[in-house]
C-alpha cells in the first residue's frame, strides 16, 4: 500500500533553527492539529519529546489525550473541557463560551487582534477577565493569530500593534483580578521568522517544523526541509502503444510506445485530484491521466514512486498550499520514521 516517511534528521534540523530564534526550546510550543499537518500525530509527537520539546498545540481534546503523555503542556484550540486538566488548557474564543467550562479549568483567553475570526474583540476584555473571574477558572495566558505574517501586508503591522496594547490592558486587568501573571503569545510560523528579537514567552510553530514555511529573502527559511514524502506501490503494469488511452474519460493518449504502471495512490488517500494530467514527480515522471480514488497511472516502470518529498512544490502543481496538500493525506497510511 502506499506509505509516508518522515525524515527525522530534517524534522530535528528545522527545530534546531527554530530554537536559534526562540533561544530556547521551551518556548517552542509545536503544532499537532490535525493529525500533525498531516504527518502523523504520535509519530510527531514522539519525535518532538525525544527532542525536548515540551509544549504542544492541538485542535480537540481527543488529539489531546492522545499526546499526553509526551508533553507536560498541551494548549486546544477547538474544544470545551469536560473536567479540569493539569496539563491540558483550554482556548476560550468567544465570550459566551466562558460560562461553559468547568470551574477549575486551565484556559488561555484568544483575542482578536484585527483577524476578525476566532477570539473575543479588544474592547470584551475587561468583560472577559470578569466572567473567567466569576466562573473560578485559572487563566494562564493571553494570546492571538495572525493573518497575514507570510505575505508583505500592513494587517501584520497593525495586529501587532494592537496585540501591544491588548497585553497592556491585560496586564492591568490581570492584577486587577488576580491572575498575575499572564503569559503572552502571538507568534505562529512565519511571525516568529520574521521577528528580529523574539521576546514573547511561547511561539506557536507549526508549517515551519515540518519543513514547508514559505516567506520571501528569508535566510533560516531556505535552511529548513521538509520532513514527509509520499510513496504509491505499483499495482499493474502494462506496455501501450501509440494512440492508446489511459484512465477516466480517457484524458491521456499515447504519443508513442510507453509503459504504463499503476500506483495504490489517489484522491481517496489525499493525493488531490486536481494534479490529474499534468503531475510531475521529483524524479520527473509524469502522470498518464485522471487520478482516481484509489489509484494513479505513470508513464513508468517503478516498483515504489515516490509521490512528493515536498509539499511547497506538489501544492504548486495542484493550485493550493502545502497546508492542503499535506493534511489531505489519509491518517490510515503508515508513516515510517527514517534518519538520513
Amino acid at each position: 500500500m502506499a506509505f509516508i516517511t518522515l525524515n527525522k534528521t530534517n524534522f530535528f534540523n528545522n527545530l534546531d533553527i527554530i530554537t536559534q530564534l526562540t533561544c530556547t526550546k521551551d518556548k517552542i510550543a509545536l503544532v499537532l492539529k490535525d493529525n500533525a499537518y498531516g504527518h502523523g500525530l504520535l509519530e510527531v509527537a514522539a519525535m518532538a519529546a525525544e527532542y525536548g520539546i515540551t509544549k504542544a498545540v492541538v485542535r480537540s481534546f481527543e488529539e489531546a489525550q492522545r499526546v499526553e503523555n509526551y508533553f507536560p503542556y498541551i494548549l486546544v484550540l477547538s474544544d470545551i473541557s469536560a473536567t479540569p486538566s493539569q496539563k491540558i488548557r483550554y482556548t476560550i474564543n468567544d465570550l459566551e463560551q466562558i460560562k461553559k467550562f468547568a470551574k477549575d479549568t486551565k484556559v488561555e483567553l484568544k483575542v482578536d487582534s484585527g483577524m476578525n475570526r476566532n477570539g473575543i474583540e479588544m474592547s470584551e476584555l475587561s468583560a472577559a477577565f470578569r466572567e473567567i473571574q466569576k466562573q473560578k477558572l485559572q487563566l494562564e495566558a493571553v494570546f492571538t493569530h495572525h493573518s497575514s505574517a507570510d505575505e508583505k501586508s500592513d494587517v501584520y503591522a497593525l495586529q501587532n500593534s494592537n496585540f501591544i496594547k491588548i497585553k497592556k490592558e491585560a496586564q492591568k486587568l490581570a492584577q486587577e483580578y488576580g491572575f498575575s501573571p499572564l503569559r503572552f503569545h502571538s507568534c505562529n510560523s512565519a511571525a516568529l521568522f520574521r521577528e528580529e528579537h523574539f521576546s514573547e514567552d511561547m511561539a506557536r510553530v507549526g508549517i515551519a517544523a515540518y519543513g514547508c514555511l514559505e516567506l520571501e529573502d528569508n535566510e533560516n527559511v531556505k535552511k529548513l526541509a521538509p520532513i514527509l514524502a509520499l510513496y504509491g506501490k505499483r499495482l499493474s503494469s502494462r506496455l501501450l502503444k501509440a494512440g492508446e488511452c489511459v484512465g477516466y474519460s480517457a484524458t491521456f493518449q499515447t504519443q508513442e510506445q510507453c509503459r504504463v504502471s499503476n500506483y495504490d495512490i489517489g484522491y481517496g488517500d489525499g493525493f488531490l485530484r486536481s494534479c490529474s494530467n499534468h503531475y510531475v514527480t521529483p524524479q520527473n515522471i509524469k502522470i498518464a491521466g485522471r487520478i482516481s480514488m484509489d489509484n494513479s497511472s505513470f508513464i513508468t516502470d517503478k516498483e515504489s514512486l515516490l509521490i512528493f518529498n515536498d509539499a511547497r512544490v506538489a501544492a504548486k502543481q495542484a493550485s493550493t498550499i502545502s497546508y492542503e496538500v499535506l493534511t489531505s493525506l489519509k491518517a490510515y497510511l503508515k508513516r515510517s520514521v527514517i534518519e538520513q
